[in-house]
């Protein structure tokens, strides 16, 4: 792995990120941070895989890109979705068996509210 695959990685992982990020509609959970982040380590991910089953980069690479975009795009759509929707109050999502207005954990004693 040389520079430019590690530069390359960074790009795609940042544009795939933001992009990701906009694509959902509303409001997330999730911050850009998270997305940027996540999506810059699958893209180095896409690109260490690439190299380790050994294929051709030399221009036009086209294959390590699609590689890098497809994980990158899949972490950023899991980091998204699971971290779900901030509720009305703005605090962070909460699971979604959960109705509005009732708690996502359990009642007082451990015992689930009914």
């Amino acid at each position: 792995m040389n520079g430019s695959t590690l530069v390359g990685a960074l790009v795609v992982g940042l544009v795939v990120g933001s992009v990701g990020r906009l694509a959902v509609p509303g409001r997330t959970a999730a911050p850009v941070w998270l997305t940027l982040a996540l999506g810059v380590a699958a893209a180095l991910l896409g690109a260490i895989v690439v190299g380790l089953v050994g294929v051709d980069r030399t221009p036009p690479a086209l294959l390590p890109l699609v590689v890098q975009s497809g994980f990158a795009a899949v972490a950023v759509v899991l980091a998204v979705v699971a971290a779900g929707r901030p509720s009305p109050d703005g605090s962070a999502g909460r699971s979604a068996g959960t109705p509005p207005g009732r708690p996502a954990e359990p009642g007082p004693g451990g015992r689930e509210w009914s």
